[in-house]
Formats: C-alpha cells, structure tokens, sequence
C-alpha cells in the first residue's frame, strides 16, 4: 500500500493519473484526494485540525482507491490540491464549488470571493481536472475502449450531530445499473449497503459522472465508505480486499462491451 499522506505540497495543479495503460475496464476518479493548500491561498483560513480534517480531503479515499486500481488493474486520476480550494466534483456554475461554509466550518478564505478569484481557480484547478479526464475517456474510446467510471469517495460517520448507519453507499447518475449491480453484488458482505446514501445526484454530487460518463453511455457510479472504516493502511488493504470481488462482480456482465 502506498503513503497516505495528503498534505505533501504538489508540484502543479495537473491532476495525477496513474497505471494509465491498465488493463482492466476500469477508470478510477478521486476528486476529493488531497488535503494540501498552496501558497497562493495559503491555508484559506482554517486551523491545522480543520486543515487536516475530512472537509479539507476525503479521508482514506485515496488509499483506498489505489488498493482498488492495483487489485483491479484499472487506471485511477485523482486531485493534486484541496477540494476547498475548487471542488473538482462541482461546475463553475454550482455554488459548492468554492463553498464558503462545509458542514458546521466557515472556510474564511472562500467568503466574499472577488469575480476574479473563481475564475483564476477555474483555470488552474477544475479545467485541467475536467479536460485531463475527458481525455483519457476519449482516449480509451477511439482505441476500441469502452470504460467503466467510478468515483471514489468518503464520508464522516456523523454529519450534522446525527450518526450515519450506512457503511458502504452507492450513488448514480442518470443511468442506475451500475450502481443497482454493485449494491446486489455487495448482499452478504457484512456492509451496511445502500443506494444514493449518504447522498443522491439530487444533492449534486454527482457532476463528474454527468459531465465525462453519461454523455459517452458509460456505465458509471459514485463509491461512498465512511470513513471510519478506512483510518489506517492496514484498514484500507482490508476494505480494498472486500470491494475489489464486488466490483469485479458487478462489471463483469458488462464486459463484454467495455473491453
């Protein structure tokens, strides 16, 4: 398993893909990857716990989503830089996309933006996520390629003071079958299973997946675990360990098409 360390500065805004030739049908996306602030806007006015905490990155995601891409040989592209600073799983036109507020935090450095702010963050930060992976989309297609698309995500077991029960949660776009597959082919894994929780595209959460794999008839899903299922590597092999076999289960009526 690789370092879990999110907070290391990058050397750009480029998003960072990897096992870019896999073999597997599968491409991996992990908007909410890193923690890291950049000195530009510096820490946006959090403290350290708040900088290190979950609204800051998903905790876990990125581990987990290389324990996926190596077990499942599947390509995986992920951010370089805080979902605070841009939310790479929001449009410039969303108004999460800079939130000035997550959860129960103010984020000082996202209040009373300038009109040009969010555009310098747009071109630094979302157009080299968004053009990045429609191009290894549009890629895979020309060379006879037809992926699958999943997104990695984690949520935090209490949200707003209410405990959440649900442990593994799947969310879907326009089109459910992914989505309906992996929840079938998750029964008796001792997870808690459910569909379009802790979240569903009615709350936005799902515009990667519209923007680069509904427009192509990609089958494509949003992966949610919460993340005090993911706290440390050896939690991470272990929950990679699960998922992998459903995943791999729940694809492979699929692959036919996609390979």
């Amino acid at each position: 398993m690789r370092a879990q360390d999110m907070t290391e500065a990058p050397d750009s805004f480029l998003p960072v893909t990897e096992n870019a030739t896999g073999a597997g049908p599968l491409l991996l996306a992990c908007e909410d990857a890193s923690n890291a602030f950049l000195p530009q806007w510096d820490d946006l006015g959090l403290n350290p716990d708040q900088a290190r905490a979950h609204i800051a990155g998903n905790q876990g995601a990125l581990g987990l989503a290389h324990g996926l891409a190596e077990r499942l040989h599947a390509t995986l592209t992920h951010a370089p830089v805080s979902g605070l600073i841009y939310d790479l799983n929001r449009g410039p036109d969303m108004a999460g996309a800079m939130r000035s507020r997550s959860e129960v935090h103010d984020i000082p450095g996202n209040a009373a933006l300038t009109r040009a702010q969010p555009l310098a963050r747009t071109h630094a930060v979302y157009l080299p996520w968004a053009y990045g992976l429609r191009s290894l989309i549009c890629s895979r297609i020309a060379s006879g390629r037809r992926s699958v698309v999943i997104s990695i995500h984690s949520f935090t077991p209490v949200h707003h003071g209410k405990p959440r029960a649900v442990e593994f949660g799947l969310i879907h776009d326009a089109d459910p079958t992914l989505a309906l597959d992996i929840v079938a082919a998750a029964t008796g894994s001792n997870l808690n299973v459910a569909l379009n929780q802790p979240y569903s595209a009615a709350d936005g959460v799902t515009h990667t997946l519209r923007l680069q794999a509904t427009p192509y008839g990609l089958r494509n899903a949003m992966l949610e675990v919460r993340n005090d299922l993911i706290t440390t590597p050896e939690a991470v092999e272990s929950m990679a360990d699960r998922l992998a076999p459903i995943l791999t289960h729940a694809i492979a009526a699929h692959h036919a098409e996609v390979a």
